[in-house]
């Protein structure tokens, strides 16, 4: 049996690391000398955690119907559900006071509203955190950006540079510091070694908790 690889993303770092995303798709990070050959190899000796890590990833997926932008319809912000409520026009269209007004003519471009919305608050929330970690433990990350990214939390690119989905916006802030602390820890330490974990909990000893909040709860963030 051969498994395919999704995605390969070379960089400067010493292992072959593998990565099952929450669409169940293989990310490869390998090392810019490492031949594709070595890491065919190293997949296949991975083969049978990677049929079980698909497995998981498939059981813990939880179906949430798509959002129709009507009256009373609930909204997660930072862990928190919502009611939407139907207003005459108003500027912006979508506003939030411990619930959501969306101006009712706006309604048939809700989804563009509130991605809009959401981006935005994941801006200024991410960012602020970023720049709390940072200062507290001696990070100096590049820049902060927020993607659209749909089966990725979050990455650290090798220039410094942490991206994070606007979706992450709608999860509680302790999972939000969880996948910020996840990425600053991959400026010292690139790969997902003991080392590295051990960085992670020295920082959020409570880690697995939100990692597994995550798992099973990451189907709901989204529109």
């Amino acid at each position: 049996m051969q498994i395919d690889i999704n995605r390969l993303v070379r960089a400067k770092r010493r292992t072959i690391a593998i990565i099952i995303e929450r669409d169940g798709s293989l990310t490869v990070r390998a090392p810019r000398r490492a031949t594709l050959g070595d890491i065919e190899k190293f997949v296949h000796e991975k083969m049978d955690w990677i049929l079980r890590t698909r497995e998981k990833v498939k059981s813990s997926i939880i179906e949430t119907p798509k959002k129709k932008y009507t009256e009373e319809e609930q909204f997660l912000y930072l862990g928190n559900l919502y009611e939407l409520r139907l207003v005459p026009p108003q500027r912006p269209a979508l506003k939030f006071d411990n619930g959501f007004t969306l101006g009712n003519t706006a309604q048939p471009r809700g989804e563009m509203v509130f991605t809009k919305w959401y981006r935005e608050q994941a801006s200024l929330v991410i960012a602020e955190r970023v720049s709390n970690f940072s200062k507290q433990y001696g990070f100096t990350p590049n820049q902060v950006k927020i993607t659209s990214a749909k089966t990725r939390w979050g990455s650290c690119s090798g220039n410094g540079n942490l991206n994070f989905t606007w979706r992450l916006i709608m999860a509680p802030l302790e999972v939000v510091d969880y996948v910020v602390v996840h990425e600053l820890v991959h400026l010292r330490v690139k790969d997902h070694s003991r080392n590295f974990w051990g960085n992670v909990e020295g920082i959020m000893p409570e880690y697995k908790m939100h990692r597994k909040w995550l798992r099973e709860n990451g189907g709901r963030l989204g529109l």
